[in-house]
């Protein structure tokens, strides 16, 4: 499954034990298609919102205990009885994805975070649930992996965000270093847009580097899985700095010497 429209889902791994397969697809089946829900076609934000709510209505069947009659969310359903999963996660993801409907902007960086806490966290949750290894620690960990995942996110895609009317860069954070919205959709990279960038960028490596200890901590396949989704993040982070911040002309992607030093960074971790 192609994993580029939803970058946090670590569908279908190489590093991943076969028996999670199915579980882990049947997860992001969920969420991919509620977040085309509310970013894809033409619907109007009404009709996002209705078809986001019957989302909502299946997973309180699923809670119930019972099946629902449509095969995406009958799998779903046969995931979390298996494997005892709280649908919880997935009504913070379905939350953040009507947030993405009616919210384009964000004034401050704890209200972002807030955004993350429900669009990327539950992500992290639910695969340490699969893998019964959600303790407390773990958890505030892998919340610190998954949002700062979502900011890069945010930083690499400024320009992309941009064509559907958003900015995901605090609000205060553009004020603080005199850019101005209409510099943000012209795609001027100049010294206060850089300023702003390194501040970025800046902040989440630390928030990364803040939850990388889950990856050194957790056993077997999933602490290889983790050391390289940290390492690949932070490998972006270097790829946007070295660009001189310039994200429009220049969106940072991995290629195969990137991953060569990701594999490496791994494996120091």
């Amino acid at each position: 499954m192609a994993v580029d429209h939803y970058e946090n889902f670590p569908v279908a791994s190489i590093l991943m034990p076969r028996r999670l397969v199915p579980a882990v697809e049947a997860i992001y089946a969920f969420a991919r298609s509620a977040d085309d829900l509310a970013d894809e076609g033409d619907a109007a934000p009404g009709e996002r919102l209705a078809a986001l709510q019957a989302y909502d209505q299946q997973l309180d069947r699923i809670e119930a205990g019972s099946v629902p009659d449509e095969p995406m969310f009958a799998r779903l359903a046969h995931v979390v009885a298996q494997y005892r999963l709280s649908v919880e996660p997935m009504r913070d993801l379905l939350s953040a994805f009507r947030q993405d409907v009616v919210t384009p902007r964000y004034q401050e960086y704890a209200s972002l975070l807030d955004y993350c806490r429900r669009s990327a966290n539950p992500v992290g949750r639910l695969m340490l649930a699969l893998y019964e290894a959600d303790d407390a620690v773990n958890l505030r960990d892998s919340d610190a992996i998954c949002s700062a995942l979502q900011l890069i996110n945010f930083i690499q895609d400024v320009a992309i965000d941009l064509t559907k009317g958003r900015i995901y860069l605090p609000l205060e954070d553009l004020a603080r270093f005199k850019v101005s919205e209409t510099a943000l959709k012209a795609g001027i990279v100049d010294a206060p847009f850089q300023a702003l960038m390194r501040f970025e960028v800046e902040r989440a490596r630390a928030l990364m580097l803040s939850g990388a200890p889950l990856a050194r901590r957790l056993p077997g396949r999933i602490g290889w899985e983790l050391r390289m989704i940290v390492q690949g993040g932070l490998r972006i982070l270097d790829r946007i700095e070295r660009a001189g911040y310039d994200v429009y002309r220049r969106r940072p992607t991995l290629g195969t010497a990137d991953w060569v030093a990701v594999g490496w960074g791994a494996l120091r971790m």
